[in-house]
């Protein structure tokens, strides 16, 4: 594993600072599809649509455009409320953060916040079913659709630890939030390293082979 020292960009998540500084870059939110393989040990589709949504990017300097659903809109409307529901029960302070930068791989975070000198939380404010199938969640674990996102969080800030936490109002007070401590599993981020560095090389052989494109005769 690489020495760690973050560079951290100071935007509003979502702005338009925030989606230029991540333009091109594999970001923690889809380290599960540069992690994806296929049981044959191909490329899986969703690793292969990344890739090409990156050199995209980086052909037009334009982000990607991404759909929002309602409920991925409500989510974002309750993740302040979750954080100060978090911050009430567990009697500390959520450092909110932009964009954070591995010094030298092409990629980046973008936390939901940190805590302290070693910590840092995944919000979620998901559906009512979502949630429920949530407080099933073992000690110690995340779901594992955000295995990545969370290991990889804790590589890119050099953090300890990270809570996975879901919110949903719509449940009694003693259920609606609900945390799971998942700790820095060394093994895991030196595999997330490899794949991310190998994922950044073919994005940036992609590109070049675009950028030199000539059409056949």
């Amino acid at each position: 594993m690489t020495p760690f020292s973050e560079v951290t960009i100071d935007c509003e998540q979502g702005s338009d600072e925030w989606r230029m500084a991540r333009l091109g870059l594999a970001t923690a939110s889809r380290f599960a599809d540069v992690m994806a393989t296929l049981k044959s040990g191909g490329e899986a589709a969703t690793r292969r649509n990344y890739r090409t949504e990156l050199v995209v990017e980086r052909l037009t300097y334009k982000p990607t455009e991404s759909f929002l659903s309602r409920p991925m809109q409500i989510g974002i409307e309750r993740e302040p409320l979750a954080r100060g529901e978090y911050e009430a029960l567990m009697g500390c302070a959520v450092q909110e953060v932009g964009f954070v930068l591995h010094p030298e791989f092409e990629c980046g975070a973008s936390p939901d916040g940190l805590i302290g000198l070693n910590g840092g939380i995944e919000l979620k404010c998901p559906t009512v079913g979502v949630h429920f199938d949530y407080l099933k969640l073992p000690a110690g674990e995340c779901p594992s659709e955000y295995r990545w996102q969370v290991q990889g969080a804790m590589w890119l800030t050099g953090r300890l630890w990270w809570d996975f936490v879901s919110y949903c109002p719509e449940f009694p007070p003693e259920l609606q939030l609900i945390r799971r401590r998942v700790l820095r599993d060394e093994s895991a981020i030196d595999k997330l390293e490899a794949g991310v560095k190998a994922f950044m090389q073919e994005v940036r052989a992609d590109e070049a082979f675009a950028r030199g494109y000539v059409e056949p005769k």
